[in-house]
């Protein structure tokens, strides 16, 4: 499938993203504390939307073949079946009762090495690293709560321009929705998806996964 006009439109949000962090870097040089092996973010867990998810696929596999292919991939199996287990282990215990806001409080301190993390603390894939990634060394929110690095100067209570999570998983969300109509895919609520890394680079993202109608 072509599906260049959706990345083009994936590059428009990264792009803007990317001037809001030089602002806020430019603006608060002291407080912004990233920079070259700085790997902090490397070992947070987070997910993708699918627009994402097929973008960081599509260009992995563009930039990698044979054996550093395969490596790579095989650290991303072994870091997807943790996360998967860990994901479990969660979920298991708030069918037990446990607080929910808890156990994903608890599930953020973990760290968890990404499996694009090379051995010399650069990423492999830092052009086309998603947005959690480019946001990480400044104040953001979601869902009411504001999140910094623990990395960064800036003062936790302090007023900081700070930058919604919430509207811009917003946009990526309704440009999945666009891309899963416009392949006329079955799976009419796939837009939802959320993938990890490892698992955005293992999977065969063809046409039976994303449930493309066939002809007759």
């Amino acid at each position: 499938m072509d599906l260049d006009k959706h990345f083009v439109k994936y590059e428009a949000i990264v792009s803007m993203i990317d001037q809001v962090f030089d602002r806020v870097k430019k603006e608060f040089p002291k407080e912004v504390f990233c920079r070259e092996k700085c790997s902090d973010c490397c070992y947070a867990i987070f997910d993708l939307t699918l627009i994402e998810a097929l973008y960081l696929n599509h260009k992995f596999n563009e930039k990698f073949s044979g054996n550093e292919k395969a490596n790579l991939l095989a650290i991303a199996d072994k870091t997807d079946r943790a996360l998967v287990k860990m994901k479990r282990e969660a979920y298991k215990k708030v069918r037990e009762g446990a607080d929910q806001l808890e156990i994903v409080g608890k599930m953020s301190q973990e760290r968890v090495r990404c499996p694009l993390l090379g051995e010399n603390n650069l990423c492999l894939m830092y052009e086309y690293r998603p947005i959690t990634c480019r946001v990480y060394g400044i104040p953001t929110s979601t869902a009411g709560a504001s999140h910094i690095c623990g990395r960064t100067n800036f003062v936790q209570g302090k007023a900081y321009p700070t930058l919604n999570m919430d509207k811009i998983y917003t946009q990526l969300q309704l440009l999945s929705a666009e891309l899963v109509k416009d392949i006329n895919s079955t799976n009419i609520r796939m837009h939802e998806l959320l993938i990890p890394v490892s698992m955005a680079m293992v999977t065969l993202f063809n046409d039976e996964f994303l449930g493309v109608k066939k002809d007759g």
